[in-house]
Parts: structure tokens; C-alpha cells; sequence
């Protein structure tokens, strides 16, 4: 079944997301360590046809891409290589983090488990993509 995968990519962690088979919306998949994130997406794609990836890009306020995209383009590198027949989009990841944080409260998580930071990167993973889906619509 078609997939996209929705990525927050960081230097120690990297929040996953995944869209249904109709691409209508993105669950929280998974949080992987950054240096085995390559590695995941592959064995995932053995199970699941992955059709486009969904990378959340950092830029500041004021629109220019932040100090952390230095790091995502090394990884957009990796994944492009990885990957030559898959889409790859970028999507603002601007607020993503608050945003993962006030749906852990709104959905009622306990406050030590919103301290858990795998929980934040793959909520904010699923936001990247959601953001993604909704402008596709």
C-alpha cells in the first residue's frame, strides 16, 4: 500500500510519521536514533511502498532556513541517495514542537510522559505531514 512518510529530522533523534493508504491522514509512527534512520526507512519500505517522503525544514521567522539546516541538508543527501526513485517535499516545520505539545495536553497525556522527547519528535513528525496532506487537498 502507498505511503508518506512524514520526517523531523534531528541531530540525536528523528521523529517518523506515516499517512494511511488513501493519504488523507498521519499517524506517529516511530522515533529513531539519527544515525539509524536510513537503515529504518529501508527495512520499512521492504513491507509498505513508500511514495513520498515529507521532510520538516527549520527556518526562522523571518523565512530563511535556520542554523539546523545545514544538518537536515546532509540528511536530505543521505535519504536522496537512499532512496533516487521517491519524492522527497519540504514542509515548514516552524512551531511543530509547541504544536506536538499542546496535543499531548489537549489528548490528555500525563505531564511526565509530555517530558518524553520521543514522543514530541513523532508528534511532530505527524504534524510535518498532516501540514503536508491538508495543502495537497
Amino acid at each position: 500500500m502507498d505511503r508518506i512518510i512524514g520526517i523531523d529530522y534531528g541531530r540525536a533523534r528523528v521523529g517518523v510519521a506515516v499517512s494511511d493508504p488513501l493519504c488523507i491522514f498521519a499517524s506517529p509512527l516511530e522515533t529513531v536514533p539519527s544515525a539509524k534512520i536510513i537503515e529504518y526507512l529501508q527495512k520499512y519500505a521492504e513491507s509498505e511502498r513508500i511514495v513520498r517522503f515529507v521532510v520538516g525544514y527549520p527556518v526562522n521567522l523571518n523565512g530563511r532556513p535556520s542554523e539546523a539546516a545545514a544538518d537536515v541538508d546532509k540528511f536530505l543527501d543521505k535519504l536522496q541517495k537512499a532512496f533516487p526513485d521517491t519524492d522527497i517535499s519540504l514542509e515548514d516545520e516552524r512551531f511543530t514542537s509547541v504544536l506536538a505539545h499542546r496535543a499531548m495536553i489537549d489528548g490528555g497525556m500525563k505531564k511526565s510522559d509530555r517530558r518524553d522527547k520521543n514522543s514530541v519528535d513523532k508528534i511532530s513528525a505527524a504534524i510535518i505531514l498532516q501540514s503536508y496532506i491538508d495543502k495537497k487537498k
